[in-house]
């Protein structure tokens, strides 16, 4: 099946090159290709491909597969599926937009000319054009008639509209000062054309309504709760056979040891079952101003020695030389008010241009302590070593990614480190015990919005009451989950994932079955699988070409 991975992979690219449109490249040979939604004619195309492989699949003789096979037999079909429904829903929001861009079949056509390099004539191409924006100008009053429109269709007008605004510029582009004739007339009507299209792409967003059934609240953070039933669906799609309602039993849980934990760390640093004034004390052991980066590096030292002396995992040579580190810009760290990781480790600190009490809650949330506990996370052997090692091994599955393996790997060494006494003092347990209480709560409170029980105000409370975060720190947290793009499922990943990933281990290393490292390094070599799948390759797991996620992980009477 690695084959018939790689090659549908090579297929959709090839119909995204060719029906994409091209940034001229005045320096090289290659062009760049613009990243734009599909046009229609591009859509349909992208289905049939996806149509055409479940037809190949359905044929093919899964009995006879490897465990391997079988494993990328059943990926590979949940991805195809995946990206019809994306295809589908594209389809839907473009067709209830299309009437606002009645000319647009004009710029699509003169795309398909070009494609070919078909001769066109300059005078009828500035006509096309002059008649192209006198549809627009019509469709533009429309629009700015209209009071609202439902904002994931106003999104899509204006995904459109800059599309065409890429489609006829590479149009353009390829013809212009080479056809004398198209050189002479175009150019005054194109530009015309241009900058309408460009002020009526900012027009349609203005035009947009967040129609939402979250509660009114204070917090100026506004999201869509998706409800009880795409939840589920979502979490049956991401192979976790749990309702949310269990997912939040399971955080409570969770979340009640960590509570037992950090009480214990409060009494040995003599405040008492007072955690919060531990906490305290802890944010207050923040690093002067421009010394982060090199705590950032001897804390990575720490964490590589302790993984290293214990063999919990090969660590490549070239992995540990070539990790980098950037700063977060003060924008960024609106929305990641902690540092965050993958290639390289981008540090969140104060700059010049934050204000005093956002500076002090930025040092106080990256205290010592507090990134003890993840700076491992982001670099090796959490992300970091990830994009390193699925670069390298079965690098064909890098599409069937899912952010409970992404990031459940990195939070599984946050837990596993912390059986294994990374944590040495008190003041180590509260900061690595705050990250875990963390996740609890991410998975609390983003299935609680999502439900309709809580508003993302309520959620920076619990985030501030529950788990001693910095206020600002809480609302980016929760800003970040509701409005920065992230899939409803994706805090609660972390944990769940990093718990998968615990039985799992339990299952194979606790019981003799294989050393840490084998484990650790037969997981990296599979690739960004889900962990049900990995689970299934490691311990050869009977599987069926219609498979449904089973696979109960958690013990909930422990």
């Amino acid at each position: 099946m690695a084959g018939t991975i790689i090659k549908y992979g090579q297929d959709m690219n090839a119909i995204r090159d060719f029906y994409s449109p091209y940034s001229y490249n005045d320096r090289g040979e290659d062009q760049w290709r613009q990243d734009v939604i599909n046009s229609p004619e591009q859509r349909k195309r992208l289905t049939e491909i996806d149509n055409d492989y479940l037809k190949q699949m359905a044929a093919v003789d899964f009995n006879s597969m490897s465990i391997y096979g079988k494993v990328d037999y059943i990926l590979l079909k949940k991805r195809i599926n995946a990206d019809l429904k994306d295809l589908n829903k594209e389809g839907d929001l473009y067709n209830q937009a299309a009437k606002y861009i009645s000319f647009a079949d004009g710029i699509y056509a003169l795309e398909q000319k070009r494609r070919r390099g078909q001769y066109l004539d300059g005078e009828k191409v500035a006509a096309e054009l002059n008649t192209i924006s006198q549809q627009l100008k019509a469709d533009t009053i429309n629009c700015g008639k209209l009071q609202s429109v439902d904002m994931p269709v106003a999104k899509t007008l204006q995904a459109e509209l800059r599309g065409l605004k890429g489609r006829l510029k590479s149009f353009y582009s390829f013809y212009n000062t080479y056809d004398p004739g198209f050189t002479w007339w175009v150019p005054q009507p194109y530009k015309q054309l241009d900058e309408a299209l460009d002020k009526y792409s900012k027009l349609a967003l203005t035009k947009g309504k967040l129609n939402t059934t979250q509660k009114p609240d204070n917090s100026g953070i506004k999201g869509v709760p998706i409800g009880r039933q795409d939840l589920i669906n979502q979490l049956q799609a991401e192979l976790i056979p749990y309702t949310p309602e269990e997912l939040i039993k399971l955080a409570n849980q969770e979340f009640a040891w960590c509570d037992k934990e950090m009480l214990k760390a409060s009494q040995e640093m003599g405040f008492g079952n007072d955690w919060k004034k531990a906490l305290e004390k802890v944010k207050n052991s923040y690093v002067p101003v421009g010394h982060q980066p090199e705590l950032i590096v001897k804390l990575y030292n720490d964490a590589i020695d302790f993984i290293k002396q214990r063999d919990l995992i090969t660590i490549p040579p070239l992995a540990e030389e070539t990790w980098g580190m950037v700063m977060m810009s003060p924008q960024r760290q609106l929305v990641n008010p902690f540092f965050t990781g993958g290639k390289e480790i981008s540090i969140s600190y104060p700059t010049n241009s934050m204000n005093y009490q956002d500076r002090l809650m930025s040092m106080r949330g990256n205290n010592p302590y507090f990134s003890r506990g993840t700076v491992q996370h982001e670099l090796i052997p959490g992300h970091n070593l990830q994009y390193f090692m699925n670069s390298r091994y079965k690098a064909y599955r890098q599409d069937f990614g899912t952010p409970f393996s992404v990031e459940g790997w990195a939070l599984y060494w946050e837990l596993l480190l912390y059986d294994k006494g990374f944590a040495k003092t008190p003041e180590e347990r509260v900061g690595m015990l705050f990250w875990r209480m963390h996740r609890c709560a991410r998975i609390i409170f983003s299935l609680n919005y999502h439900l309709g029980n809580w508003t993302p105000q309520q959620c920076i409370d619990f985030l501030v009451d529950r788990v001693g975060h910095e206020r600002a720190n809480a609302e980016g947290e929760v800003r970040r989950s509701f409005e920065g793009g992230y899939s409803p499922l994706y805090q609660v990943a972390y944990l769940v994932g990093g718990l998968q990933l615990t039985e799992l281990r339990k299952e194979l290393v606790d019981s003799g079955k294989m050393t840490f490292k084998q484990f650790h390094d037969a997981a990296m070599k599979e690739n960004l699988i889900p962990i049900e799948m990995l689970r299934a390759t490691l311990t050869n797991q009977p599987l069926t070409k219609d498979f449904t996620t089973s696979w109960k992980f958690y013990n909930f009477s422990k």
